[in-house]
């Protein structure tokens, strides 16, 4: 029986890692061999949880995939901004201030970053069942297969796991928070490719040479897979912004806010931003793979009160539990309002918006 025949994807190059000797924020690479067992799971509860308790960031290292497998979904990452026509690409365009939803594209200077300068940034998002709920250009179409079995990879083999080892730290049941992301579920779990474009010196001089603000992200867990540009940033505890080390087909996985509001602030939703990469990295585009994972749309967002670990140290809620907003409401309302709203300035580092009660804050 003849194998079946892979499409042909241009081959995306990136740029070699940089040799500068920049300040790297120190966080622990978890080996996930053993993490599709309840036995490895508990081996690796501690060490993970404490990350996300600390920093709410980590690698994680042997997720199964090699690296020719992560080689070709970048490949195939590319295939949005490059192959696609400017008319198809308007076509596919997400009205991302009007649905709350980044489906489709986001084409570059949609965002302000700061001092009237729009963001360089285009992306393409998919829903995690790739054509279910949404079409999909031409040129993206041949490659369905491969982006649904990469989506249910990083569901059902990365974050699943991920989610059973959250709950086991707070010492709930293991499926407390893997039942909140059912992939037949109602939610937005997606899959986005983002490509960072250089700007001029004019821009980075007007933007302090940030190219997406510090934030936090949306939702639950996100699953960043790592490639060589340095340029992720996070801001640690004693206030210093640290680079992200890359690290060849490793994960990036941080904490978003609703799973901070969810653990009922345990978890970390730590800030980060991205900024120009280092001299001899620059000119090159970025190209990131990152799986963004939400909870069901009908999840309130209010802590796990039942959990022994919550009772033992206290909660630290950011509303009052009877107003808290539901994942579809909280996603939605800051989808919409990222880099399109007014903010409203604290001081010289950060600016503040309300979501549903919520206030979000972006620092520079």
């Amino acid at each position: 029986m003849p194998a079946p025949t892979i499409p042909f994807a241009p081959h995306y190059v990136p740029a070699p890692p940089t040799k500068e000797d920049l300040e790297w924020a120190d966080l622990p690479i978890i080996d996930f061999s053993n993490a599709g067992t309840p036995e490895g799971r508990a081996e690796l509860t501690p060490r993970v949880c404490e990350a996300m308790h600390t920093s709410g960031f980590m690698y994680i290292v042997n997720h199964g995939l090699t690296q020719a497998e992560n080689d070709r979904i970048f490949d195939i990452a590319n295939i949005p901004f490059t192959q696609v026509s400017e008319e198809e690409m308007k076509r596919y365009t997400s009205d991302i201030k009007g649905t709350g939803s980044y489906r489709g594209f986001k084409p570059r200077k949609v965002w302000e970053i700061d001092n009237g300068v729009p963001d360089q940034i285009e992306t393409y998002n998919t829903h995690r069942t790739v054509t279910e709920l949404q079409s999909h250009p031409k040129a993206v179409q041949p490659f369905f297969p491969e982006l649904r079995a990469f989506a249910e990879y990083n569901h059902n083999k990365i974050l699943v796991p991920i989610l059973q080892i959250l709950a086991r730290g707070l010492e709930l049941p293991e499926d407390s928070f893997a039942k909140m992301h059912g992939w037949e579920d109602d939610s937005e779990t997606y899959l986005r490719f983002m490509k960072y474009y250089p700007r001029g010196e004019d821009d980075e001089q007007k933007a302090k040479n940030v190219w997406l603000k510090g934030h936090t992200d949306i939702g639950t867990v996100t699953v960043l897979w790592s490639q060589p540009v340095s340029a992720l940033q996070i801001l640690c505890q004693d206030g210093k912004w640290r680079w992200i080390k890359h690290i060849d087909n490793a994960l990036v996985v941080n904490i978003g806010d609703c799973m901070e509001f969810l653990s009922g602030g345990f978890y970390k939703g730590t800030i980060h931003r991205v900024r120009q990469p280092p001299a001899d990295q620059r000119g090159y585009t970025r190209l990131g793979v990152i799986y963004f994972a939400l909870a069901n749309d009908n999840v309130r967002l209010a802590p796990m009160v039942e959990s022994p670990v919550l009772r033992r140290v206290g909660i630290v809620r950011r509303f009052d539990d009877d107003k808290a907003p539901t994942s579809h409401d909280y996603r939605t309302g800051r989808t919409a309002a990222y880099g399109m709203s007014k903010l409203t300035k604290k001081d010289d580092v950060v600016e503040e918006q309300i979501i549903h009660g919520v206030a979000v804050r972006h620092y520079n």
